[in-house]
């Protein structure tokens, strides 16, 4: 049996992002062709704008909500990254904040996703030494937080952070039960 009939069986005859059962067509993660756990079935919409950033149409999208609860590791891939892609728009963000990958697939998703979607941005703690999303990062000093009226404290570990895609001294994490941007001059990397 071939990769593509396998990917057709195991999605049902339909796109494993977004559904549509149009022009269906496998998706190598990676480029690796040789194993079905690492290909997707996509439609010919997702995959044009998988393959062509500029092209992307942020609505189109929204359809990782549903999929990013697939078991598929390779779909879980695909989401994380097209999420972090998207994170401009607002919303995506919020999908990532309830996304869980487990170590091996957020690693396997983290792998690629800093050259496919660098900015040319490098985030840097008080050290100098280099953040990564999901990084834990601790605050070197005590912080007002604007608006949610309570102070995070000096040496409180923030957990997986998020990077702040076009501003090289922006980090996201939650403090508090809140998510909360804090400048990267007041953390430090955790390891």
């Amino acid at each position: 049996m071939s990769i593509e009939q396998i990917l057709r069986e195991r999605a049902g005859e339909q796109c494993e992002l977004c559904g549509s059962s149009d022009n269906l067509t496998t998706y190598a993660v990676d480029g690796d062709k040789d194993s079905a756990k690492k290909c997707v079935l996509t439609c010919g919409v997702c995959h044009s704008q998988i393959e062509n950033p500029e092209s992307i149409e942020p609505n189109h999208w929204r359809c990782l909500n549903d999929s990013m609860w697939s078991q598929v590791s390779a779909v879980q891939v695909i989401v994380w990254r097209m999420l972090n892609r998207l994170r401009g728009e607002g919303w995506p963000q919020d999908l990532l904040d309830v996304l869980y990958l487990d170590e091996k697939i957020q690693a396997w998703a983290e792998a690629c996703s800093e050259s496919d979607y660098d900015s040319g941005v490098k985030h840097l703690d008080s050290n100098g030494t280099t953040l990564n999303a999901g990084d834990t990062v601790t605050l070197t000093k005590d912080l007002n937080v604007k608006g949610a009226n309570f102070t995070a404290k000096r040496g409180t570990a923030v957990r997986n952070i998020s990077l702040v895609v076009d501003n090289e001294a922006h980090i996201e994490g939650r403090v508090s039960g809140q998510r909360i941007v804090i400048l990267t001059k007041f953390v430090k990397k955790s390891g």
